[in-house]
Protein backbone atom coordinates (compact mmCIF):
# COMPACT_ATOMS: atom_id res chain seq x y z
CA UNK A 1 0.00 0.00 0.00
CA UNK A 2 1.05 3.57 -0.65
CA UNK A 3 0.83 6.07 2.20
CA UNK A 4 -1.37 9.12 1.58
CA UNK A 5 -0.21 11.31 4.49
CA UNK A 6 2.98 11.55 6.53
CA UNK A 7 3.36 13.40 9.82
CA UNK A 8 2.99 12.70 13.52
CA UNK A 9 0.39 12.09 16.21
CA UNK A 10 0.56 14.69 18.97
CA UNK A 11 -0.22 12.97 22.27
CA UNK A 12 0.43 15.49 25.05
CA UNK A 13 4.12 16.31 24.69
CA UNK A 14 4.75 13.02 22.86
CA UNK A 15 5.09 13.09 19.06
CA UNK A 16 4.65 9.78 17.23
CA UNK A 17 5.88 9.81 13.60
CA UNK A 18 3.25 8.01 11.49
CA UNK A 19 1.92 7.39 8.00
CA UNK A 20 -1.73 7.05 6.98
CA UNK A 21 -2.99 4.42 4.56
CA UNK A 22 -6.50 4.11 3.12
CA UNK A 23 -8.27 1.29 4.94
CA UNK A 24 -11.04 0.78 2.38
CA UNK A 25 -11.47 -0.02 -1.29
CA UNK A 26 -14.53 0.06 -3.53
CA UNK A 27 -16.45 -3.12 -4.37
CA UNK A 28 -18.17 -1.41 -7.33
CA UNK A 29 -17.45 -2.63 -10.84
CA UNK A 30 -15.15 -0.35 -12.84
CA UNK A 31 -17.50 0.77 -15.63
CA UNK A 32 -16.27 2.96 -18.52
CA UNK A 33 -18.31 5.74 -20.13
CA UNK A 34 -18.74 5.12 -23.88
CA UNK A 35 -20.23 6.88 -26.88
CA UNK A 36 -23.54 5.17 -27.66
CA UNK A 37 -22.84 5.34 -31.42
CA UNK A 38 -19.52 3.49 -31.71
CA UNK A 39 -18.63 2.53 -28.09
CA UNK A 40 -15.55 4.80 -28.08
CA UNK A 41 -14.28 5.83 -24.65
CA UNK A 42 -15.42 9.22 -23.35
CA UNK A 43 -12.50 11.38 -22.21
CA UNK A 44 -12.76 14.44 -19.98
CA UNK A 45 -10.26 17.19 -20.67
CA UNK A 46 -9.05 20.09 -18.54
CA UNK A 47 -9.75 22.98 -20.88
CA UNK A 48 -8.60 26.59 -20.69
CA UNK A 49 -11.81 28.63 -20.71
CA UNK A 50 -10.30 31.38 -22.89
CA UNK A 51 -8.10 29.52 -25.37
CA UNK A 52 -10.09 26.27 -25.53
CA UNK A 53 -6.81 24.33 -25.30
CA UNK A 54 -6.16 21.39 -22.97
CA UNK A 55 -4.05 22.13 -19.86
CA UNK A 56 -1.67 19.53 -18.41
CA UNK A 57 -1.74 18.79 -14.68
CA UNK A 58 1.67 20.40 -14.06
CA UNK A 59 0.32 23.71 -15.36
CA UNK A 60 -2.76 23.75 -13.13
CA UNK A 61 -2.73 25.87 -9.96
CA UNK A 62 -5.36 26.62 -7.31
CA UNK A 63 -6.74 30.10 -6.74
CA UNK A 64 -9.29 32.01 -4.67
CA UNK A 65 -11.11 35.00 -6.15
CA UNK A 66 -10.79 38.30 -4.25
CA UNK A 67 -12.29 41.47 -5.82
CA UNK A 68 -12.55 39.78 -9.25
CA UNK A 69 -8.87 38.80 -9.16
CA UNK A 70 -7.48 35.35 -8.33
CA UNK A 71 -4.97 34.89 -5.51
CA UNK A 72 -2.85 31.88 -6.50
CA UNK A 73 -2.03 29.39 -3.74
CA UNK A 74 0.95 27.03 -3.72
CA UNK A 75 1.58 23.91 -1.64
CA UNK A 76 3.79 26.07 0.59
CA UNK A 77 0.90 28.49 1.15
CA UNK A 78 -1.41 25.71 2.32
CA UNK A 79 1.24 24.49 4.73
CA UNK A 80 2.07 28.01 5.93
CA UNK A 81 -1.59 28.56 6.89
CA UNK A 82 -0.93 26.10 9.73
CA UNK A 83 2.35 24.21 9.71
CA UNK A 84 1.38 22.29 12.84
CA UNK A 85 -1.99 21.07 11.51
CA UNK A 86 -0.38 20.10 8.19
CA UNK A 87 2.10 17.84 9.95
CA UNK A 88 0.50 16.83 13.26
CA UNK A 89 -2.64 14.85 14.13
CA UNK A 90 -3.20 16.74 17.38
CA UNK A 91 -5.26 14.87 20.00
CA UNK A 92 -7.26 17.34 22.11
CA UNK A 93 -9.74 15.12 23.97
CA UNK A 94 -10.56 11.53 24.86
CA UNK A 95 -14.14 10.24 24.86
CA UNK A 96 -16.12 6.99 24.71
CA UNK A 97 -16.70 5.96 21.10
CA UNK A 98 -20.41 5.27 21.67
CA UNK A 99 -20.88 8.96 22.54
CA UNK A 100 -20.27 9.80 18.84
CA UNK A 101 -23.38 9.42 16.66
CA UNK A 102 -22.81 7.30 13.54
CA UNK A 103 -23.95 10.20 11.31
CA UNK A 104 -20.57 11.87 11.97
CA UNK A 105 -18.40 8.99 10.75
CA UNK A 106 -16.55 9.26 7.42
CA UNK A 107 -13.44 7.54 6.03
CA UNK A 108 -11.17 5.11 7.94
CA UNK A 109 -7.36 5.03 7.63
CA UNK A 110 -4.72 2.68 8.99
CA UNK A 111 -2.05 4.36 11.08
CA UNK A 112 1.49 2.97 10.75
CA UNK A 113 4.35 4.21 12.96
CA UNK A 114 7.83 5.01 11.72
CA UNK A 115 10.49 2.89 13.44
CA UNK A 116 11.46 5.83 15.65
CA UNK A 117 7.89 6.01 16.97
CA UNK A 118 7.07 2.34 17.49
CA UNK A 119 7.35 2.37 21.29
CA UNK A 120 5.22 5.51 21.67
CA UNK A 121 2.70 4.07 19.18
CA UNK A 122 2.27 0.90 21.26
CA UNK A 123 1.98 3.02 24.41
CA UNK A 124 -0.90 5.03 22.93
CA UNK A 125 -2.49 1.86 21.54
CA UNK A 126 -2.41 0.11 24.94
CA UNK A 127 -3.65 3.22 26.77
CA UNK A 128 -6.63 3.56 24.42
CA UNK A 129 -7.50 -0.11 24.87
CA UNK A 130 -7.18 0.01 28.67
CA UNK A 131 -9.32 3.13 29.02
CA UNK A 132 -11.83 2.10 26.29
CA UNK A 133 -11.55 5.63 24.92
CA UNK A 134 -10.90 7.19 21.52
CA UNK A 135 -8.85 10.29 20.89
CA UNK A 136 -10.45 13.32 19.20
CA UNK A 137 -7.97 15.02 16.88
CA UNK A 138 -7.66 17.57 14.07
CA UNK A 139 -5.22 17.68 11.17
CA UNK A 140 -4.93 19.04 7.63
CA UNK A 141 -4.86 16.72 4.61
CA UNK A 142 -5.27 17.79 0.96
CA UNK A 143 -5.67 21.46 1.95
CA UNK A 144 -8.65 20.71 4.19
CA UNK A 145 -8.89 20.57 7.96
CA UNK A 146 -10.26 17.27 9.21
CA UNK A 147 -11.81 16.20 12.47
CA UNK A 148 -11.02 12.60 13.39
CA UNK A 149 -10.96 9.94 16.07
CA UNK A 150 -8.05 7.63 16.84
CA UNK A 151 -9.28 4.18 17.85
CA UNK A 152 -7.17 1.23 18.93
CA UNK A 153 -7.65 -2.46 18.18
CA UNK A 154 -5.34 -5.22 19.40
CA UNK A 155 -3.49 -5.06 16.07
CA UNK A 156 -3.47 -1.42 14.99
CA UNK A 157 -4.54 2.18 15.59
CA UNK A 158 -7.22 3.33 13.15
CA UNK A 159 -7.94 6.95 12.30
CA UNK A 160 -11.54 7.64 11.33
CA UNK A 161 -12.37 11.01 9.83
CA UNK A 162 -15.59 12.42 11.31
CA UNK A 163 -17.72 15.33 10.19
CA UNK A 164 -17.89 18.71 11.91
CA UNK A 165 -21.25 19.56 13.50
CA UNK A 166 -21.90 22.31 10.93
CA UNK A 167 -21.70 19.75 8.11
CA UNK A 168 -24.77 17.87 9.36
CA UNK A 169 -28.08 19.09 7.96
CA UNK A 170 -30.94 19.66 10.40
CA UNK A 171 -33.86 17.22 10.18
CA UNK A 172 -36.35 19.83 11.44
CA UNK A 173 -37.56 20.62 7.89
CA UNK A 174 -38.72 17.04 7.28
CA UNK A 175 -42.33 15.96 7.69
CA UNK A 176 -41.80 13.38 10.45
CA UNK A 177 -44.64 11.37 12.03
CA UNK A 178 -45.86 11.66 15.61
CA UNK A 179 -45.01 8.80 17.98
CA UNK A 180 -48.29 9.06 19.91
CA UNK A 181 -50.23 6.87 17.47
CA UNK A 182 -48.38 3.62 18.27
CA UNK A 183 -50.27 1.10 20.41
CA UNK A 184 -48.54 -0.93 23.11
CA UNK A 185 -49.48 -4.26 21.49
CA UNK A 186 -47.97 -3.12 18.18
CA UNK A 187 -44.76 -2.06 19.90
CA UNK A 188 -44.51 -5.38 21.77
CA UNK A 189 -44.97 -7.28 18.51
CA UNK A 190 -42.33 -5.16 16.75
CA UNK A 191 -39.91 -5.87 19.60
CA UNK A 192 -40.64 -9.59 19.26
CA UNK A 193 -39.78 -9.42 15.56
CA UNK A 194 -36.53 -7.57 16.30
CA UNK A 195 -35.59 -10.13 18.97
CA UNK A 196 -36.35 -12.97 16.55
CA UNK A 197 -33.96 -11.46 13.99
CA UNK A 198 -31.33 -10.50 16.57
CA UNK A 199 -27.89 -12.10 16.67
CA UNK A 200 -24.15 -11.48 16.88
CA UNK A 201 -22.84 -9.05 14.26
CA UNK A 202 -20.66 -10.75 11.65
CA UNK A 203 -19.51 -8.36 8.91
CA UNK A 204 -18.26 -11.27 6.81
CA UNK A 205 -21.80 -12.55 6.34
CA UNK A 206 -22.79 -9.45 4.34
CA UNK A 207 -21.77 -9.44 0.68
CA UNK A 208 -22.12 -6.99 -2.21
CA UNK A 209 -24.55 -9.24 -4.07
CA UNK A 210 -25.59 -6.53 -6.56
CA UNK A 211 -22.09 -6.23 -8.05
CA UNK A 212 -21.89 -10.03 -8.27
CA UNK A 213 -25.26 -10.19 -10.06
CA UNK A 214 -24.26 -7.37 -12.39
CA UNK A 215 -21.00 -9.14 -13.29
CA UNK A 216 -22.95 -12.34 -13.97
CA UNK A 217 -25.23 -10.38 -16.32
CA UNK A 218 -22.20 -8.82 -18.07
CA UNK A 219 -20.63 -12.25 -18.65
CA UNK A 220 -23.92 -13.55 -20.02
CA UNK A 221 -24.24 -10.61 -22.44
CA UNK A 222 -20.63 -11.17 -23.54
CA UNK A 223 -21.72 -14.67 -24.63
CA UNK A 224 -24.69 -13.28 -26.55
CA UNK A 225 -27.34 -14.12 -23.97
CA UNK A 226 -30.02 -11.43 -23.69
CA UNK A 227 -30.97 -10.95 -20.03
CA UNK A 228 -34.61 -10.94 -18.96
CA UNK A 229 -35.68 -7.68 -17.35
CA UNK A 230 -37.88 -8.35 -14.30
CA UNK A 231 -40.51 -5.78 -13.45
CA UNK A 232 -40.83 -4.73 -9.84
CA UNK A 233 -43.50 -2.36 -8.62
CA UNK A 234 -43.58 -1.17 -5.04
CA UNK A 235 -47.10 -1.77 -3.74
CA UNK A 236 -48.19 -0.70 -0.25
CA UNK A 237 -49.32 -3.51 2.08
CA UNK A 238 -52.93 -4.50 1.45
CA UNK A 239 -53.70 -4.45 5.14
CA UNK A 240 -53.48 -1.26 7.18
CA UNK A 241 -53.49 -3.37 10.34
CA UNK A 242 -49.95 -3.16 11.74
CA UNK A 243 -50.55 -6.04 14.15
CA UNK A 244 -51.57 -8.34 11.28
CA UNK A 245 -48.47 -7.36 9.27
CA UNK A 246 -46.18 -7.94 12.24
CA UNK A 247 -47.73 -11.35 13.01
CA UNK A 248 -47.32 -12.35 9.35
CA UNK A 249 -43.67 -11.26 9.49
CA UNK A 250 -43.08 -13.44 12.56
CA UNK A 251 -44.76 -16.40 10.86
CA UNK A 252 -42.58 -16.01 7.73
CA UNK A 253 -39.45 -16.03 9.90
CA UNK A 254 -40.61 -19.17 11.77
CA UNK A 255 -41.27 -21.02 8.47
CA UNK A 256 -37.84 -19.99 7.14
CA UNK A 257 -36.19 -21.34 10.28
Amino acid sequence: MKSIWTGAIGFGLVNIPVKLYSAVGSSNLDLDMLDKKDHSNIRFKRMNERSGKEVSWENIVKGYKVNDEYVILTDEDFEAASVEKSKVIAISDFVKEDEIDSIYFETPYYVEPDKAGERAYVLLQEALLKTAKVGIATFVMRSRENLAILRATEAIIILNKIRFAEEIRASSELALPSKTSIKKGELDMAISLINQLAGEFDIGSYKDTYSASLLELINAKAKGVKPKTPHLKVIPSKSTDLMAQLKASLNIRKKAS
